[in-house]
């Protein structure tokens, strides 16, 4: 029988998580940052600093963090609100397939928010605290949204159940006791933003996966009840109906499921971009080759039609034009992040000239795992198809520790500089060591990037 979810938030200390968890926590915390530091020149970024700017300043006296990558210093809830947004609006951070979502986005800031501000007030807190409070925030999270997934009909956003994840570690953070737990999980779901996904996939905004809002829902409901502010049971994590997703807490470890994106697009796209990297290179294949392209997949990769975006808000949940933007250029990276790429004739023609077909088998198969295979039809008449495939980053076909790395720098390098890049990754490869020092991190990772 697991741990009870509020003995399991109140009690979890470093040396009881395996090895394989610390080691998802340590890739995660690293991808994340990077992450952050590409997301903070996007022009939501920007929109979102400026907003918590004037509407959630810190006051004197009361709790401070700074932003990710600004340099300013707001609320917590600020801090939270600004951090998952930047990281939201590149969508190159961590995953799972089953919870049709992402934790590290929004528990991410919601902690080091928190952190920076328990900090400034003498508080002492290492690197392993540091992953202790991410580990309970990912596997609370992971098993809030498993149950909301497996009891709501409705598709719900990240912010939906991250918020709960992000709340769990406040409360862990903030020492809270039996009681104020339970309250903090009640508030953050009850406040959580159950958001529907498929609008925005329908109709790409700002508005993203929900977690601009589930983290700071998730770090108000840790100091609301630390204040006495009572909620109602969270029924993602208390109850009959609840239970099956949390009677092996603390025996079986939901954080090993975690992916990794290698590009900057909604997943459900992933592995025909997989596919036709691997077609054109196999085939020795150049896009001008490329009369037509078929991608067969599952219904809602279907949904990320997007053959001529007008926006990267509708490039981030596009399938036809990423896939175009892999077979032109062979990568999608901070280059094909660039406003330029929704004119590339190139792309425009391959993405126009790509039928998505509704498969009803890897619509019945793309739960754990995303499905899909593409044809390339070409001038000269042949054909070439790929297998059946599944994304690179899945935890059973991972990105290497030298991959992360590799992304990292790709995406943080040009934003905020090689050596202060260098020093992050350095930094954070130490966090389980006594000599970390967290204070240097939280410099690192929310000085400007200018």
């Amino acid at each position: 029988m697991g741990r009870n979810v509020t003995e399991f938030i109140q009690n979890l200390r470093y040396e009881e998580i395996p090895d394989d968890v610390l080691a998802v926590m340590r890739r995660s915390l690293l991808d994340t940052v990077g992450v952050a530091a590409i997301g903070s020149t996007t022009r939501i970024g920007g929109i979102v600093k400026e907003f918590v700017r004037m509407q959630m300043p810190a006051g004197e006296g009361t709790p401070a963090s700074r932003l990710l990558f600004s340099g300013l210093t707001v609320s917590p809830m600020g801090a939270a609100m600004a951090g998952a947004f930047t990281i939201d609006s590149v969508d190159a951070h961590d995953g799972y397939s089953k919870v049709k979502g992402h934790a590290g986005s929004g528990v991410f800031p919601a902690v080091i928010a928190v952190v920076d501000d328990l900090r400034r007030q003498g508080q002492e807190i290492s690197g392993r605290d540091l992953l202790v409070a991410l580990t309970i925030a990912y596997e609370v999270g992971y098993r809030s949204g498993l149950c909301m997934h497996g009891t709501v009909p409705d598709y719900h956003t990240s912010g939906a159940w991250t918020a709960v994840g992000a709340a769990a570690a406040v409360a862990h953070l903030l020492k809270l006791n039996t009681e104020e737990i339970q309250h903090a999980l009640g508030i953050a779901e009850y406040h959580g933003p159950r958001s529907q996904m498929m609008r925005c996939i329908d109709h790409p905004t700002m508005l993203r996966d929900g977690v601009g809002w589930g983290s700071p829902t998730g770090v108000s409901a840790a100091y609301m009840a630390q204040q006495g502010f009572t909620g109602a049971p969270a029924i993602t994590a208390e109850g009959d109906d609840a239970e099956p997703y949390w009677n092996d807490l603390g025996e079986r470890w939901e954080v090993n499921n975690t992916h990794y994106k290698a590009y900057p697009v909604c997943r459900w796209a992933h592995p025909a971009i997989d596919a036709v990297h691997d077609l054109m290179r196999e085939h020795n294949i150049s896009s001008s080759e490329i009369e037509r392209a078929r991608i067969k997949t599952f219904h809602y990769a279907t949904r990320l039609a997007g053959h001529a975006p007008k926006t990267m808000d509708e490039l981030t949940y596009a399938l036809a034009y990423p896939f175009a933007i892999m077979a032109v250029h062979g990568e999608i990276g901070p280059l094909q992040l660039q406003e330029s790429i929704l004119s590339d004739p190139e792309v425009q023609r391959i993405s126009l000239a790509t039928e998505l077909v509704d498969d009803e088998h890897y619509t019945r198969i793309s739960t754990d795992k995303r499905w899909a295979d593409v044809t390339l039809y070409l001038n000269d008449g042949r054909e070439v198809q790929s297998d059946a495939r599944t994304p690179r980053g899945d935890p059973d076909n991972p990105l290497s520790d030298k991959e992360i790395s590799e992304k990292f720098h790709l995406l943080a390098d040009d934003v905020i500089g090689i050596t202060r890049a260098e020093e992050i990754e350095q930094c954070i490869a130490k966090v389980s060591s006594d000599d970390f020092d967290i204070d240097h991190l939280l410099t690192l990772i929310t000085a400007s990037a200018d």
